[in-house]
């Protein structure tokens, strides 16, 4: 069945799901303040501000499907809130009319708290050490009273093209990890997170959550000597794990078994990949500027 699909902040990783759900024969939009001059072939774009309602008056009145997958414009409460409650409730209050039937939230692991490495799933009690995991929670509590199906992905951190920040640390010699406790992280590549949007727009009765993280968490000293090995770096030394990041295992069991294959299961063959393409990359472009 052709869906009418709506992603509300379609920047990143909202174009690499259009892509999917556009090969796979649905209509989409792609709502954006500043829309690009290029994107993906066949998303038709709206300029349009979740946080004002004004602005989105000229939203389709045929969606089916609305992936909400809102960037704030700073890391502050009230800029998490405009975004994930405010602008969450305008767009949906928008499409009222619509034959809305599923919202896909994209949320993030940080609704967790601090649970000193063990195993964490869809079970497991939301504590969130930050205001951002707070905001994102309200966000979810309040999607999931609405009259509809609802779905809240919450995302392990992001890697992918473009996205190679925290190998820029290390390659700089400014990345540190604990070792004895060793300090969990848990990783998902941009393209299997695009993946994970698209598949459970389609699965038939979806749960209300579902983790989005690979199979394979990792020590936070583990992933960074990783990368310093694949860039030649010095060895990572002994510090103080990231503050307001607990340490935890992200069990993605529910999301696996609804269906989702991952390209990238484990994040150090995912950047071992990336960090080949990058200096591919540079060797081209050094051979183009001789």
């Amino acid at each position: 069945m052709s869906e009418h699909i709506l992603i509300a902040g379609c920047g990143d990783l909202g174009q690499r799901a259009a892509r999917r759900l556009l090969a796979q024969g649905h209509t989409v939009w792609g709502l954006r303040r500043h829309p690009p001059p290029h994107g993906a072939p066949g998303l038709r774009w709206i300029a349009g501000d979740v946080a004002r309602p004004d602005t989105l008056a000229a939203l389709p009145r045929t969606i089916t499907q609305l992936v909400y997958a809102a960037t704030p414009d700073e890391r502050s409460e009230a800029a998490y809130r405009q975004a994930f409650v405010t602008g969450l409730d305008n767009t949906v209050a928008a499409l009222a009319g619509s034959p809305l039937r599923r919202v896909l939230f994209i949320s993030s692991s940080a609704v967790y708290g601090e649970h000193a490495g063990a195993w964490v799933d869809e079970h497991t009690t939301p504590a969130p050490p930050g205001f951002n995991g707070r905001v994102l929670l309200q966000a979810e509590q309040w999607l999931h009273a609405q009259p509809f199906q609802t779905i809240a992905l919450r995302l392990a951190g992001l890697y992918g093209p473009g996205r190679l920040r925290l190998a820029e640390r290390v390659r700089q010699g400014r990345a540190h990890a604990p070792r004895t406790p060793p300090h969990w992280s848990n990783r998902i590549h941009i393209d299997d997170a695009a993946a994970a949007v698209a598949h459970l727009l389609a699965v038939p009765e979806p749960q209300a959550i579902y983790v989005g993280a690979d199979d394979t968490p990792l020590p936070l000293h583990t992933l960074y000597q990783h990368l310093a090995d694949l860039l030649g770096a010095p060895p990572v030394p002994t510090g103080p794990a990231p503050a307001g990041v607990g340490s935890k295992r992200l069990r993605n069991a529910r999301l696996r078994a609804s269906g989702l294959a991952l390209q990238w299961p484990d994040a150090r063959e995912g950047y071992r990949a990336l960090l080949a393409q990058e200096a591919t990359a540079r060797k081209q472009a050094d051979g183009g500027a001789g």
